[in-house]
């Protein structure tokens, strides 16, 4: 299969779409988290802020493996719009943690998404080895992610995995956490709905499927730039999950007070320091050394 690893990273990016569309239409908003709508338009506004967050981040990296491979100006003009118009999720206040529901400046994003799609259906890109460099620590990494995940993808449903043989007791999902300082305003330990923990998980995932692609970039500072961004890509991701997972799991079962910090927003903190030095290590050392192929 050509080109398999975008359209990969597009298959895991749908199925969690077609999750927050479903459960967010039938779940009320009060079992949710920081949205107001329910039924099918409350479904339609959480899927529209997911596509800017994490989804324009990944469809950026996505249109930077495919550029050499579309065939015309007109179509690399269009990859070139389509960056743009995923930009603005950089931009703070675009996407709110406090306030979910889509505005309208949500919408370029979404459009951005949409023609990263259509560019990869255009850009077929070549074929990568079997046994890229790395896939070994690819497969641990992955396995570590999705380790983490399961809580999340349970409310991502819009149900507990309490009573869930093994999962039940190994998670700590729909048990009442009592109140504590810093803690969300919500009953259970994990509320339904989408976590940005489960972005992490996406973006780690997606992180580690494109960079397999990277030796069909054949333009060095294309391939080093895209590179430095999935090596970013890939350490943000881990963070997220490392704090979502941390607070629901740890934090709130009462063994520690100490939480690991937020790192959705970049700031002068110590954990962002870590992700710029991990994500510096992945370019320098893995992802940096991947050469192109003829």
């Amino acid at each position: 299969m050509r080109g398999r690893e975008p359209w990969l990273v597009w298959l895991l990016v749908g199925v969690v779409a077609v999750e927050i569309l479903v459960t967010y239409a039938r779940l009320p908003a009060r079992e949710l988290y920081h949205v107001t709508g329910s039924g099918l338009d409350g479904g339609a506004s959480r899927l529209l802020v997911f596509l800017n967050f994490p989804v324009a981040l990944i469809a950026i990296a996505i249109v930077a493996i495919v550029f050499e491979h579309l065939r015309s100006g007109l179509l690399q003009a269009t990859a070139v719009a389509a960056v743009c118009l995923c930009a603005p999720v950089f931009w703070p206040g675009v996407v709110d943690q406090a306030d979910l529901d889509a505005r309208w400046v949500n919408i370029p994003c979404a459009v951005g998404v949409g023609l990263a799609v259509l560019l990869t259906l255009a850009g077929a890109v070549g074929r990568t080895a079997s046994g890229a460099r790395g896939d070994r620590v690819r497969v641990g990494l992955a396995v570590l992610a999705l380790l983490a995940a399961p809580a999340w993808i349970a409310a991502e449903l819009g149900f507990f995995l309490d009573g869930v043989p093994l999962l039940g007791r190994v998670y700590q999902s729909g048990k009442h956490v009592p109140q504590a300082a810093g803690l969300p305003p919500f009953p259970p330990a994990v509320h339904h709905g989408h976590h940005h923990g489960m972005d992490g998980v996406l973006l780690v995932l997606a992180a580690l499927l494109l960079s397999r692609a990277l030796p069909t970039v054949r333009a060095r500072a294309l391939r080093q730039a895209t590179a430095a961004y999935l090596a970013l890509m890939l350490a943000y991701g881990a963070g997220n999950i490392a704090n979502d997972f941390w607070l629901e799991q740890v934090v709130q079962r009462g063994w520690t007070s100490w939480a690991i910090p937020s790192v959705l927003e970049p700031r002068a903190t110590w954990g962002w320091a870590a992700i710029v030095a991990c994500a510096f290590l992945a370019w320098l050392g893995w992802f940096g050394r991947q050469t192109s192929r003829p």
